[in-house]
């Protein structure tokens, strides 16, 4: 490659050790000991998981913190991230695993109630475009907490609101969505994801990701019986589209937010990367570039299917500039990393064999690595 002096550095977090905007600083730290005369800019980049938030407060978002209900029906701090009338909600922060004390699930009765006390604080706030990431949920309720803390009536046979979670569903009578918030009608909801399962069946939300949230076979069963007689239940009172929309891509996606934002919020779906690289201006940044730099704890078959390198590879491909990927662990081959657009990554194992050890001393190898990438490319 010529001597390309204007780098992006546009890469995730590396989870467990650096947030995106760290991985960032200690990339161009790296870069400066070896090429001082690069100009580099930074972008932290997320794809809806848990980091977005952080992700967009880097990009110039104001972080706004608010006590709501966790998954476990008690309150946890959230932050949500506003700009001008654009809010960026990550629904992890609300009622994601990262909530959970350590080696504790609830598959049966986490909520999404504190997701849907998010959304109104950030209309509260001014919003009337709400990003909403649905990574990393602890939750298989198909979004009734959420809606429910938005206004709709969810009704068991002797008329009082069903429990929270997803398998109290099952006991679900009425459901009337006519007291949802009115603000919702002029507020543009963008469901931002990268899954799109299926509400329910085998492909559905309880059977995919019901087990990484501690869910067993018969809990899986119950929670996708319970999923389908919510639907039944909806559609007697919203009529047959609320059974289409449980069968829309990504309808699945957080134990069923998705269905849930698709339906009561008229929501639109879209690939979470996307959706934030357009938010952060990335274009017009990658416009201004020789070299993109992304990058992830872990690139392995996960990042090609819709992970925020994957998505930064794809747009700068699109633009003709090259790009080369920092990570704690690689597990793809060249010849797939040079398909999804990246020319070569570069993994801190190469420095340190010990994954142990790459986690609690990413920054420093991150660095070095950096160093060693500057002196190919540059």
């Amino acid at each position: 490659m010529g001597n390309t002096g204007r780098v992006l550095i546009a890469a995730d977090k590396f989870k467990g050790s650096l947030t995106a905007a760290q991985v960032a600083e200690e990339v161009a730290a790296g870069i400066r000991e070896v090429r001082p005369g690069a100009r580099i800019s930074a972008l932290p980049v997320a794809d809806g998981g848990d980091g977005t938030v952080a992700a967009a407060v880097a990009g110039g978002f104001t972080p706004h913190r608010v006590e709501v209900t966790g998954p476990l029906g008690s309150p946890v701090a959230a932050l949500y991230a506003l700009r001008g009338d654009t809010a960026v909600i990550e629904m992890a922060q609300a009622s994601g695993l990262m909530q959970l004390p350590p080696d504790t699930f609830a598959p049966l009765t986490a909520t999404t109630y504190g997701t849907g006390e998010l959304i109104r604080a950030a209309m509260d706030a001014g919003a009337r475009t709400v990003m909403l990431g649905v990574g990393g949920s602890a939750t298989t309720d198909g979004g009734a907490g959420m809606l429910a803390a938005l206004g709709a009536r969810l009704l068991g046979t002797d008329g009082r609101p069903v429990p929270l979670g997803g398998g109290p569903l099952a006991t679900l009578a009425t459901a009337d969505l006519s007291g949802l918030d009115s603000r919702l009608a002029e507020t543009r909801v963008v469901l931002a994801g990268d899954v799109d399962n299926p509400l329910t069946g085998p492909k559905g939300a309880a059977p995919v990701y019901g087990p990484q949230k501690g869910a067993t076979a018969e809990d899986v069963r119950m929670l996708d019986a319970a999923l389908g007689h919510y639907v039944t239940v909806l559609a007697r009172t919203l009529g047959p589209r609320a059974r289409e929309l449980s069968h829309a891509p990504g309808a699945g996606a957080a134990g069923g937010v998705g269905y849930a934002a698709l339906l009561g919020l008229h929501a639109v779906f879209r690939p979470g990367i996307e959706v934030f690289l357009e938010l952060l201006g990335f274009p017009d940044a990658l416009a201004d570039a020789d070299l993109v730099i992304t990058g992830e704890g872990s690139l392995d078959e996960q990042t090609l299917h819709g992970k925020a390198p994957a998505g930064v590879a794809a747009a700068a491909r699109a633009a003709g500039t090259p790009v080369v990927a920092v990570c704690g662990r690689l597990a793809l081959s060249a010849e797939t990393l040079r398909t999804a657009g990246i020319e070569r990554a570069y993994p801190l194992t190469d420095l340190e064999p010990d994954p142990a050890v790459c986690v609690a001393d990413a920054a420093p190898l991150l660095r070095r690595t950096a160093r060693r990438l500057a002196e190919a490319h540059l």
